[in-house]
């Protein structure tokens, strides 16, 4: 008869060593193979898209070339309004202003239209934002860039100066209209006017320059609001 000392040399006595179960495959790896498929076309879609905003913006701001030239309305079609540039910021004379965008409108009653107060609508963005500790890019720069681009490609008598005045004009008509909806104060929006209300800084306490803070207006005129103006679910 065998010791146990002869059996553990042979391997035979003591207890069976437990094996491991193989670690499961973390990742897309992990996926059933329909899912992996899914995933590597969301991925593949996601990488087009990425290359394909870098490259419209990109050709945006660079100098006029080959390709700007014959292709610069399909970029101008891509990069505007949402994406477009704006370097004001570090341009040597930084907007010394305060830009607010107001809008009233023309409303029908039962008496016949009737004109609202002034609304001033910047002023409701930073309300959305004072004390918000992560507030939303459409707070911040939506409405203040569709400005913009109405000043960008308007003169001083609001006259469009090209294509990209068309399309800033139904750009803030659309903008405004989702911010007050087809109805006010109890009737239907019939038509609406936009104006800006400027107010340079103040100059800061130890200089001396002497600085007028008092309001100057743009107005815009009056625009007739049809159903392309308004969000989708009140022009269905």
């Amino acid at each position: 008869m065998d010791s146990d000392d002869d059996r553990d040399a042979r391997g035979e006595g003591g207890p069976v060593p437990a094996v491991e179960a193989p670690a499961a495959a973390g990742g897309m790896a992990g996926l059933s193979f329909p899912y992996q498929i899914v995933a590597a076309v969301a991925l593949a879609a996601f990488g087009v898209l990425a290359c394909m905003q870098l490259a419209m913006v990109f050709l945006h701001v660079a100098p006029s070339n080959t390709l700007t030239k014959q292709h610069g309305a399909a970029v101008d079609d891509w990069v505007y309004p949402e994406f477009e540039q704006n370097w004001k910021l570090f341009a040597p004379n930084p907007l010394q202003q305060n830009v607010s965008v107001q809008v009233r409108a023309e409303i029908s009653g039962p008496d016949g239209p009737r004109t609202t107060a002034w609304r001033d609508l910047s002023a409701e963005d930073g309300r959305a934002i004072r004390g918000n500790p992560l507030p939303s890019h459409v707070q911040q720069n939506e409405l203040r860039r569709a400005w913009d681009f109405y000043v960008g490609s308007h003169d001083d008598k609001n006259r469009a100066n090209g294509l990209r005045g068309t399309l800033s004009e139904k750009y803030v008509r659309r903008l405004v209209m989702l911010r007050i909806g087809g109805r006010a104060d109890g009737g239907t929006v019939l038509r609406i006017q936009v104006r800006s209300e400027i107010r340079a800084v103040a100059a800061p306490e130890w200089s001396d320059e002497k600085i007028s803070t008092g309001p100057s207006y743009r107005v815009l005129p009056w625009w007739k609001v049809t159903a392309d103006d308004l969000p989708e679910e009140a022009g269905q």
